[in-house]
């Protein structure tokens, strides 16, 4: 799964020297263009300071709503290893004087902050709630910062009497971790992206209230005696929508089932999926409560040919310590040696029965067959092969709102042709490391990447033949799409640009 979120509000508050008569410490810019990120040092002057300094920090939130909602309803497990967050603000040229060799860091925020509507960025004129000075305003009382700029940190611990966090030991872990990231910047002109993850896991869980984050230059530079200016970042508020602030959502839910490419000798899994009225529903093998089969070991599959006969668990399916409703598997390999050798040495394959049952054997879910075939010794030249893939069921036009599950067919162009005297439903092959990427038709910019290092864009596979689940509001609206994928076979990675895969969402 790959999902993207757009910030929900953002602004920046500073206390930057106006004509060289005051500080605009109550301006408000909420409605600005740009997230201006910036520290001068003994660039201005103003009444009663030597050699003033002047900054900027950037307060951003998004709203965890659906990730809490993906991890509640069993889609992901934020507590999982592939689960992660991402923050991303999308540079804008900040002219010739924009800085470099410089850090940023980004905490978790203590205080809620208020938008605001002011867009004022030359004068600053424009008043607001959120600024330097003040985090909110609710109901005729206004909440400061506890110390001007959003300037006092701590730990978790001391969550109220501070305006960001900087770490601490969250409910339910025995070891403190820092929950603040920071990103060293060489040319100044490279988008921001940090780690989120154990603030958003843990806001999603209920542990951590999520305020949003405030992004500033690091304490070092803050303090000595330079000027940074000016560092710029898209705001929400840009007409750009494709660069606006991003939290980028990554979890490993791709399930692959081998039936189709089920070889001896190799481990693979088979997959059994129940539907009611075109929802998943877990089996039921009795009237009882008890008697609904869930977790580990709740049947059994049998893989029985003449004589042969092997018998082996089956669970409900895990996404990190979740289980999917519905869907059950089991994984095993199947020995080519013994009993079975010579025929396998033959045919080349074998066509076995396939009982999925209760665990005493007295009901039966689903009675099938799976061929499982030998292993192909041959070395064929994988880096000359060509794929031929067809995104069968993909609309002119979708909403934002709508979660798509994409079906591909896709097949080697060396596959071997089978001639039938009836008409035959050719299915697609299986390949279990396949991985889909989103590119704007127009500009050609990649907007989701292959997920190869972390299996976030990795296509599963059923009965059916390849697919994956694709939610649309991780694009801006009003563009056109293409999807391109990617095979890796034998060492090498084959990109598929050609399919016929353009899209718009509205």
């Amino acid at each position: 799964m790959y999902r993207i979120f757009t910030a929900s509000s953002d602004t920046y508050i500073t206390n930057k020297i106006i004509n060289n008569r005051f500080r605009a410490t109550d301006a408000n810019v909420g409605q600005a263009g740009t997230l201006d990120l910036f520290k001068l040092y003994n660039e201005s002057t103003v009444s009663g300071e030597s050699k003033p300094s002047e900054l900027s920090r950037l307060l951003i939130k998004f709203s965890h709503d659906k990730i809490k909602s993906m991890h509640e309803s069993g889609l992901i497990d934020v507590g999982d290893k592939t689960f992660k967050a991402t923050l991303k603000l999308h540079d804008v040229y900040g002219g010739e004087t924009t800085p470099s060799n410089f850090k940023c860091i980004v905490f978790p925020l203590a205080k809620k902050f208020d938008e605001g509507s002011g867009y004022d960025i030359g004068n600053y004129s424009d008043l607001g709630a959120t600024n330097f000075i003040t985090a909110s305003y609710d109901k005729g009382i206004v909440f400061d910062w506890v110390l001007p700029g959003a300037m006092k940190s701590g730990s978790l611990a001391d969550a109220a009497s501070i305006d960001v966090i900087v770490s601490g030991t969250i409910p339910g872990e025995s070891v403190p971790k820092a929950l603040c990231s920071e990103q060293l910047f060489i040319t100044g002109e490279e988008d921001l992206e940090v780690d989120v993850t154990s603030f958003v896991s843990a806001s999603v869980k209920g542990l951590i209230n999520n305020y949003g984050h405030l992004v500033a230059l690091s304490g070092s530079h803050e303090k000595d005696t330079r000027s940074y200016f000016v560092k710029r970042f898209s705001s929400r508020n840009t007409p750009n929508t494709s660069k606006r602030p991003k939290l980028i959502i990554k979890f490993d839910d791709s399930l692959i089932d081998n039936r189709e490419n089920f070889t001896f000798n190799n481990s693979g899994s088979l997959y059994l999926t129940n539907h009611v009225r075109g929802e998943l529903k877990n089996i039921r093998s009795g009237d009882a409560p008890s008697d609904i089969l869930t977790g580990e070991n709740c049947m059994i599959l049998k893989i029985v040919t003449g004589s042969f006969k092997k018998i082996f668990n089956v669970s409900q399916v895990p996404i990190g310590s979740n289980r999917l409703a519905g869907i059950y598997s089991s994984s095993f390999a199947i020995s080519s040696f013994g009993d079975l050798y010579d025929h396998v040495q033959t045919s080349g394959s074998l066509t076995f029965d396939e009982v999925w049952s209760n665990s005493g054997e007295t009901i039966t879910f689903l009675s099938s067959s799976l061929e499982i075939k030998k292993s192909d010794l041959n070395s064929p030249d994988i880096n000359q092969t060509r794929y031929h893939v067809i995104v069968t069921n993909l609309a002119d036009r979708y909403k934002r709102g709508e979660v798509a599950k994409v079906r591909v067919f896709v097949e080697n162009s060396k596959r071997e042709v089978r001639l039938r005297k009836t008409p035959y439903e050719k299915k697609s092959e299986v390949f279990d490391k396949m991985f889909y990427r989103v590119r704007d038709f127009v500009s050609g910019e990649i907007i989701i990447p292959f997920g190869k290092s972390d299996n976030s864009t990795r296509l599963s596979s059923d009965s059916a033949g390849m697919y994956f689940n694709f939610y649309m509001d991780s694009l801006p609206s009003g563009r056109t799409f293409i999807f391109e994928f990617l095979i890796q076979q034998g060492g090498f990675d084959n990109i598929i640009s050609d399919a016929p895969t353009k899209f718009v969402v509205e």
